[in-house]
């Protein structure tokens, strides 16, 4: 007897990509064939599509690379289309490739990917094309610097080659990442913040722009940093990219580590008609909120780390601020589809005016049945 698909609702909460993201995933890694209903119907414009245009095809391309990781049935994966259906089959490692054919973000591709790649029976290699530093997503930088060394706590490994970098609208970018698989993920705790210790960046300019506006928005930023932490060396390289970019962007990512392990982010990429150094001071401004509030992930990284704490064998305990609806809404799928157990404490901190929350989740021990 075939068992009948989980239904989603695809408009609860956030009622965007999140969905789609974590419920693909899970389904993959579980086995469970999933049906969602009424897909973005929290977004202006439902259905795989929005007003976003360059949003369209990165969802549909993350359910199209799913499907294939896990040589799945996918119904109803039509731009527009707001009922999706997803029979998961085995999970094939080897050579994948996903190309949005617009700027929509090669990060949200490996978000949807990465968990499923590391339930493989060996290693894969995923090919993803699209914006590699995209609005309403993870810079690669972010999934590089950030994402990448936490998640590793976990136990996973994954290698990641930026060969073209790609910028709204055109896209063009192109990232290589090979995935090792792993029995089973190991829980994480990260409740201790410490001092920062480090702060550093990178602010580009690609194409025609003037290696000036890089050279600008490092030093907004590091002025707007230097009013709030004065005893750190900030260094914020301005760098102009030639060859290994594709269209014309600028932008900045600035990244703070702590003296417990823990990576935190601001960024922010350029727009027409506005100054650079209001781009800098953006990215500066993004970093200090992250950090003032003493927990140990930033507002981006909370939501990427709840499946992972699911899928874990054990409890896992996260310190964060204010819990996002992003992450109420992971929680809400990972709940759905796993055995997963998740609670949020209130946690009053000495050293902090703000209130930090602990997010504590019992993980449901997925195993790679293929190792």
């Amino acid at each position: 007897m075939e068992r009948a698909a989980v239904e989603i609702d695809g408009s609860v909460m956030e009622g965007g990509g999140q969905i789609l993201r974590v419920s693909a995933a899970l389904s993959c890694i579980t086995g469970s064939a999933i049906k969602i209903t009424k897909v973005r119907a929290g977004r202006s414009t439902p259905g795989l599509s929005s007003v976003f245009k360059k949003l369209v095809p990165q969802h549909l391309s993350g359910l199209q690379l799913v499907s294939d990781l896990c040589s799945g049935s996918l119904q109803g994966a039509t731009i527009g289309s707001t009922d999706i259906s997803l029979t998961p089959g085995k999970i094939q490692s080897g050579n994948h490739t996903a190309d949005t054919q617009t700027a929509g973000s090669v990060c949200l591709l490996l978000q949807v990917a990465l968990p499923c790649a590391l339930f493989a029976d060996a290693s894969s290699q995923l090919c993803l094309k699209g914006g590699t530093n995209a609005e309403m997503a993870p810079q690669i930088d972010y999934t590089v610097k950030v994402f990448k060394p936490i998640i590793e706590k976990f136990g996973v490994h994954f290698d990641c080659d930026i060969r073209m970098r790609g910028y709204y609208p055109k896209g063009g970018g192109e990232v290589a990442v090979t995935v090792n698989p792993v029995k089973e993920l190991q829980p994480v705790i990260m409740t201790e913040r410490g001092n920062i210790t480090k702060i550093y960046g990178r602010a580009f300019v690609a194409g025609v722009l003037p290696y000036k506006l890089a050279k600008d928005m490092s030093s907004a930023a590091v002025r707007t940093i230097r009013k709030e932490i004065k005893d750190l060396y900030i260094n914020i390289q301005a760098l102009q990219e030639k060859e290994m970019a594709c269209g014309n962007g600028n932008g900045i990512i600035i990244i703070a580590e702590s003296s417990t392990g823990c990576v935190f982010a601001g960024s922010a990429l350029g727009k027409k008609g506005v100054y650079v150094d209001k781009i800098g001071i953006e990215a500066a401004e993004m970093l200090l909120r992250n950090i003032r509030h003493n927990g140990c992930v930033d507002e981006f990284l909370q939501d990427q780390l709840i499946i992972f704490m699911a899928l874990a064998k054990g409890t896992s305990r996260i310190r964060t601020g204010a819990v996002t609806l992003h992450t109420q809404t992971a929680i809400h799928i990972a709940e759905r589809l796993t055995q997963a157990k998740f609670t949020i404490t209130k946690s009053e901190d000495e050293l902090s005016s703000n209130v930090t929350y602990i997010i504590e989740c019992e993980g449901s021990g997925a195993t790679n049945t293929h190792l």
